[in-house]
């Protein structure tokens, strides 16, 4: 083996081994062939990520990895002796960790750390065999009350490992196996101190306190944070304590309704100032509604509509935990407009680094335990135990971050029991109730606790009480008007649709035809078991809103197919957004599963698996604005205008609505001045603007429709800058498919940006920009003929020098514009 130099606390990430055996083949390193393959491995890092270096694993076609057993080694060269810690900080997932080929220590739990006391003696060889994991999924245990179709083994319930590679047609089979958090070691003479507990909070007089509490063996340590200096209290066992009270400190929000302001908390130590924690402080409450059968959230007293996605992973091979990894992701969810992540419980934990991108971002984080869809052995005092470390590892890595919101219990368990007929005395129970909301009380009052996801009302699968997942419109293909008749409250996740990439992703990861090349159906996202696939439910949702037969488009016109597939997500989105954001919804957030893709294709992801935003994406940008203006049909009522103000300040606009005839001449139109009062929406009636009937929804068809869209902006009063705007097609979409001409103009601003504005002689349904290194600020757009759009290109790669060509298409007209 490699031997690896160590400095002291360096993580040991370098030097490693990895050999694999068939299961069980050697109880001991010292019994394992001299001859056996070698080969280099990442630490942290995978079994997979490991043989995908070297060629020999496609994700792709994922071969099993969890029938081998995989034996990673180190050898330890050090300068010194003493004792000493092995800090494993996630090993997946039954681990035996050997030192000079002696068994010291046993990993059960994926999810859990664990430290290791030993003496360095300066060579030292270490070893962590991962144990083969499919025969341990064969064990039976205590008798399950259900069993959920989308796992592939039930075993899963048994073993505290993540559910990522068990669930055929959600993911690909790609096994968690090896040591997947950082290896550290670390001398505990040379610590300085060591953080036992940490809070912040908001008073509602707008005091922040933080209470910390150190382990040390200096004599004195002081706290700081905002200038402000106060000396810890000594108490027993080298532990100090203390509070410090900051007045009127400016609160963090979520970024759509505010700042995420973040503070330095620092600590001096014998004289030597060091950073302890960048935290915020912010007050949560849980706003069950004028009804009590509502769930929302309220930051600082403040109402907030929840808006985001459910998080898969960066890398469903390597499962990173680096800001790297991370920031491209949430990034992209902050730009979208986005206020909060879930991390679903058929995924993994993140690590710290996630949390404080999230703090940064102003992205509040839904936290599922890592309990999904089984009946769990909650009796059983090691699983319990197993729990309660988890638990309490988790809140206490993530305790100084303010966007750690929500902490729940599980996806879907209660909603597994309920869907088989079981009473609620079989589903629900201790472990959920009592058990995990103690903890929470105990480590992090601060935040939020949910049973479950989805719960409450009648069933705790239903819409219209507390948590629910929504696929209405979706996956069980109801009307978009569903999406108000369900009276969703707070969908935990909603909108699942197989959404179609960019081109460029296609052509470069999977240049197959959509459902003919079994590579292409490869992709497309599944329940286990159903007679249909998400990409039988977005062709619904295309016929139903352009009146096209998807089976003929396909066959005769696969790019325009794909085209109107794209739009058709997108504007699904904003319809359903549109909905749950009106005056008089009862919705109070909605998380759309899921962020971004596994595999490159045709999966539930806004964003691809190589990073480019889909057309769901856009959509979602568009529909997610903290400054808003959506159209709503109220049928014989007419056509409503609500304006929505999320911001923190008033804001001066200027709304204008106009309904045009064959896309271009407008039948009636109307212009206000308005204010919009900080954090307020209101609804105003279309006729309003005209100062006279006409109908807008052509719900009373007095003779034929006089127009094919209605159009309304919103604009800044001072500038005349678009805020936003919205669209609505009372003959359908397909009438308003006009066949516009675009033109454009590039230009360069003095910051380098480059800015695209596209202008159009009439309606132009889905515009969609494709420039070669670039990608646009907006996609799929609709466009009216005026003053027209800017569009910012924004570089990937190495196209920062290089100026922007591509080409625009729309729906309406099948001629491309280059530019």
């Amino acid at each position: 083996m490699t031997a690896s130099c160590i400095d002291k606390g360096q993580s040991l990430s370098e030097g490693w081994t990895l050999t694999l055996t068939e299961p069980d083949a050697y109880l001991t390193p010292v019994d394992i062939p001299i001859d056996a393959e070698e080969m280099t491995a990442p630490v942290p890092g995978t079994v997979a990520q490991a043989l995908e270096t070297l060629g020999k694993f496609d994700r792709f076609q994922p071969e099993p990895l969890n029938n081998l057993d995989a034996w990673y080694r180190l050898t330890l060269v050090s300068g010194e002796i003493g004792p000493a810690i092995l800090r494993f900080e996630g090993l997946a997932t039954i681990a035996e960790i050997f030192l000079n080929g002696a068994l010291v220590a046993h990993s059960t739990s994926m999810f859990e750390a664990l430290d290791v006391a030993f003496e360095l003696t300066g060579a030292d060889e270490l070893a962590i065999c991962f144990r083969a994991l499919a025969p341990r999924l064969e064990k039976t245990g205590p008798r399950a009350r259900w069993r959920p179709q989308m796992m592939n083994s039930q075993g899963l319930r048994l073993i505290r490992t993540t559910a990522l590679g068990h669930m055929p047609g959600w993911c690909p089979e790609i096994h968690a196996i090896g040591p997947w958090r950082p290896i550290s070691l670390i001398r505990d003479n040379k610590r300085a101190f060591e953080i036992l507990s940490f809070q912040s909070q908001l008073n509602e007089d707008g005091t922040g306190l933080l209470h910390i509490s150190v382990r040390s063996k200096s004599a004195v340590i002081e706290l700081e944070c905002t200038g402000v200096w106060v000396p810890l209290q000594a108490a027993a066992d080298n532990t100090f304590k203390g509070e410090l009270r900051l007045e009127n400190i400016e609160p963090w929000y979520p970024a759509t309704h505010g700042k995420p302001a973040l503070y330095d908390v620092n600590l001096r130590v014998d004289g030597q100032t060091q950073l302890a924690a960048r935290t915020g402080f912010r007050r949560i409450e849980i706003d069950y509604g004028a009804d009590k059968k509502g769930f929302g959230l309220k930051i600082n007293g403040e109402p907030v509509f929840c808006r985001g996605a459910v998080w898969t992973n960066a890398d469903i091979v390597r499962l990173p935990g680096d800001r790297a990894d991370y920031e491209p992701w949430l990034r992209l969810a902050a730009e979208a407009g986005m206020n909060m992540i879930r991390i679903g419980g058929t995924m993994t934990y993140e690590t710290p680094e996630f949390f404080a991108m999230c703090d940064e971002l102003g992205l509040m984080v839904w936290q599922d335990m890592m309990l999904a869809n089984f009946d769990y052995p909650a009796k059983d005092e090691a699983f319990l135990a197993h729990i309660e470390q988890e638990i309490s590892q988790l809140l206490a890595k993530t305790a100084h971050s303010p966007s750690l919101t929500v902490l729940c219990g599980g996806s879907e368990m209660y909603q597994q029991g309920a869907m088989l007929g079981l009473s609620e005395q079989f589903w629900k129970g201790p472990l959920t109730e009592e058990i995990l909301p103690t903890h929470v009380r105990r480590l992090r009052p601060d935040i939020a606790y949910v049973p479950n996801s989805p719960f409450g009302g009648a069933l705790p699968f239903v819409p219209n009480e507390k948590v629910g997942h929504y696929y209405g419109v979706g996956a069980y293909c109801r009307p978009l008007e569903d999406a108000r008749r369900a009276d969703v409250r707070f969908a935990g996740e909603c909108l699942a649709f197989a959404n179609v990439p960019h081109q460029r992703t296609l052509d470069k990861y999977l240049p197959a035809k959509p459902v003919h090349d079994p590579k292409w159906r490869a992709r497309v996202p599944r329940d286990r078991g159903a007679s249909w696939d998400f990409e039988d439910v977005r062709d619904h949702y295309l016929k139903l809103l352009y009146d096209v037969d998807p089976v003929i488009l396909r066959r005769e016109d696969v790019d325009r197919y794909l085209d109107f597939s794209r739009a058709t997500i997108a504007e699904v989105m904003e319809a359903t957004f549109a909905e749950w954001r009106r005056v008089g919804s009862n919705c109070q957030g909605a998380l759309v599963w899921t962020l971004q893709d596994l595999l490159p294709g045709p999966g539930w992801g806004v964003i691809d698996s190589t990073g480019q935003p889909k057309s769901a994406f856009y959509g979602l940008k568009r529909a997610f604005r903290p400054l808003q203006i959506n159209l709503l049909d109220e049928g014989t009522n007419g056509l409503d205008i609500h304006l929505i103000n999320e911001t923190p300040e008033n804001v001066d606009a200027v709304m204008e609505i106009a309904c045009l005839r064959d896309g271009l001449q407008p039948v009636v139109s109307g212009r206000r001045s308005i204010s919009l009062p900080a954090r307020a929406k209101q609804a105003i009636a279309a006729t309003d603007l005209f100062g006279a009937f006409f109908d807008t929804t052509y719900a009373y068809r007095f003779g034929p429709p006089s127009h094919d869209v209605t159009v309304a902006k919103l604009l800044d009063a001072q500038t005349g800058e678009l805020l936003a705007d919205a669209f609505h097609f009372p003959r359908g979409r397909q009438a308003a498919l006009h066949r516009a001409s675009l033109e454009t103009i590039l230009t360069q601003t003095e910051n380098g940006r480059w800015i695209l504005h596209v202008t159009t002689d009439r309606f132009a349904h889905s515009v969609q920009i494709d420039a070669d290194g670039f990608r646009p600020a907006d996609d799929g757009f609709h466009l009216s003929p005026g003053a027209g759009r800017h569009v910012e290109l924004i570089p990937f790669g190495s196209a920062k020098t290089e100026i922007p060509r591509g080409e625009i298409r729309m729906l309406g007209n099948a001629q491309l514009f280059r530019f």
